[in-house]
């Protein structure tokens, strides 16, 4: 994928071997389709490798993960939205059913595309990377506040999305602070 040609800067590739397959979850994440989380991880780090020098010896995960989330929402802002065709959920089944699990990651990843990009970073970084308010504040480059707000709003609209059956999001109204 992002592996194929000769590079100058000394330790990005073997980085890149190490944290490509997480930064490429989060950039699935983020866009719910595996070809252009491709497309968004392979545009960052190809915007990445020639600061290398610069940023390896920082926190060089967490500049990606702020690239991958600025690319994604400068992405999906150009992009049109018009309609969007979606159907009604089947009804659930009364017996045991074997694929009850993949519809319900099924329609949890639907909610959270459906989630505005601020909100879809805020989920992503925080319970899906599992990243603290402060690291995902510092990542997005706003408030604590605002990671906890906009936190708030994205699982209340994510539990009036999703089927009552889902229940990782607990029957709170807030983020944790951790």
């Amino acid at each position: 994928m992002w592996r194929g040609h000769a590079l100058s800067e000394p330790g990005f590739e073997e980085w890149v071997a190490a944290r490509g397959p997480r930064l490429l979850r989060v950039a699935w994440l983020l866009t719910g389709d595996a070809h252009l989380a491709e497309d968004l991880l392979q545009t960052v780090l190809a915007r990445t490798w020639p600061k290398w020098g610069r940023i390896a010896g920082e926190n060089p995960e967490a500049y990606v993960r702020r690239a991958l989330v600025h690319t994604h929402a400068s992405w999906w802002r150009r992009r049109w939205r018009g309609e969007v065709p979606h159907g009604e959920m089947p009804e659930q089944a009364a017996v045991e059913d074997p694929y009850e699990s993949v519809e319900l990651e099924q329609a949890l990843g639907l909610a959270v595309r459906a989630l505005p990009v601020r909100q879809r970073a805020v989920v992503v970084l925080r319970y899906f990377e599992d990243l603290s308010v402060t690291e995902t504040a510092e990542i997005l480059g706003c408030s604590e506040g605002t990671v906890k707000s906009q936190a708030s709003k994205a699982l209340r609209s994510l539990r009036d999305r999703l089927p009552p059956a889902v229940s990782v999001l607990g029957a709170g109204g807030g983020a944790d602070d951790r």
